[in-house]
């Protein structure tokens, strides 16, 4: 499904002279192009794409009164300032967050506000700009810079559709997490004026467990516990390629042919899940592989092999694997035959 681009704009973060950090804004929006509908929807699919990211809502400052970019976005919403407005202000206020910080970085700042699935979003990111070569027509090589998307990181999308109707909501701000430790998105979150709601890997991780109790308390065998969770995780996934969130009752219909059992009412009762979330990649994969890592071994197998052509002895702590990959073995042949 095409999302359609209501107004875009980019603004440049840049050093001047005397090595300040400044905004150099845009003072129109880009016109709607293919270029730039094909920017405005590999942005959203990339945003859509990455695994790790929280959920958030609009925090007060300690007065309790709006922070300078939801008070600038409300402008904005009440057709009370225009888009390029808008997105300078919002601009400014960026680099003054980021000029509190021991770090300072250049960049794109795009302002991507479109529609998609009957929902109204904003796109905030801080893309960086890479040099590259490309070659002419007349097969001549020349200096050219492009975006770098697939290495977004500083990104927020904000689902203005749910902040307007459900203003108690804690998750219609969403974000991509940093690494451990002290994140350098954090001056992004500040900039924002976003606090954390929603945690989905929490979400995700009950949903998990809740499948696999439900296996037990409705007394499936081997086959058909398996068989459930492989239903579980292919509707996920679905939902994760379409950029859909996981429906608890809709699942819950997914498994009405493995038990009679209501999953929707079992799963209300023992986990306070949400009726909806948004599908964590890495957990969903859990439900019909065992994953480990550490000590330099990592291994991933499917559980329906476990029994079959491996198996685990807790007393030795040892895995056995009758058969491996074609590829392991021709790398662990050819290490055996150098050895003699």
């Amino acid at each position: 499904m095409q999302l359609q681009l209501n107004n875009i704009i980019l603004h440049s973060l840049a050093f001047n002279g005397e090595g300040e950090l400044k905004c150099y804004p845009r003072s129109e929006e880009l016109v709607n192009s293919q270029p730039v509908s094909e920017l405005a929807d590999e942005l959203h699919r990339v945003y859509n794409a990455k695994p790790a990211k929280g959920f958030g809502f609009f925090k007060l400052s300690e007065d309790d009164s709006k922070l300078p970019f939801e008070i600038e976005l409300r402008k904005f919403i009440h057709e009370d300032m225009s888009f390029v407005d808008f997105s300078s202000e919002a601009a400014n206020i960026l680099v003054t967050e980021l000029q509190k910080y021991d770090f300072l970085t250049q960049g794109v700042l795009s302002f991507v506000h479109y529609n998609w699935m009957a929902s109204d979003y904003l796109i905030v990111a801080l893309l960086e700009n890479k040099d590259s070569v490309m070659v002419t027509e007349q097969l001549d090589i020349s200096n050219t810079q492009y975006l770098e998307l697939s290495k977004l990181q500083l990104a927020a999308k904000i689902d203005l559709t749910e902040w307007r109707q459900n203003s108690d909501s804690k998750r219609y701000l969403s974000f991509i997490k940093g690494r451990a430790g002290r994140k350098v998105s954090d001056f992004f979150l500040d900039f924002l004026g976003c606090t954390e709601g929603m945690d989905a890997k929490i979400q995700n991780s009950g949903l998990m467990r809740a499948v696999d109790e439900f296996c037990h308390v409705a007394e499936l065998d081997a086959g058909e516990a398996m068989q459930a969770r492989e239903q579980v995780a292919q509707y996920c996934n679905e939902q994760i390629k379409e950029g859909c969130e996981i429906e608890v009752k809709d699942l819950s219909e997914q498994l009405a042919d493995v038990s009679t059992r209501d999953f929707y009412q079992y799963a209300s009762e023992a986990y306070e899940l949400e009726d909806s979330f948004p599908a964590d990649r890495s957990s969903v994969r859990k439900l019909t592989k065992f994953v480990g890592q550490g000590g330099g071994l990592s291994i991933s197998f499917d559980q329906k092999l476990m029994g079959e052509r491996i198996s685990y002895d807790p007393n030795t702590d040892t895995l056995t694997i009758i058969g491996t990959p074609p590829n392991l073995r021709e790398q662990l042949s050819r290490r055996t035959k150098t050895e003699d």
